[in-house]
């Protein structure tokens, strides 16, 4: 993860919070890493395949 995308996802934490919207602040972000894994190892199978 780069420094920037880093910086973003700790603000916007910060105003999840401000808000009381953690929990969904959080599952939001498991959501993306979820389909972020998914993209990658799909590549990979995808890859094999060729």
């Amino acid at each position: 993860m780069e420094r920037l995308e880093y910086n973003v996802l700790l603000e916007a934490y910060k105003r999840a919070v401000e808000l009381n919207l953690e929990n969904d602040f959080i599952q939001l972000l498991r959501n993306e890493i979820m389909d972020r894994e998914n993209a990658v190892n799909y590549c990979k199978f995808k890859k094999v395949l060729i």
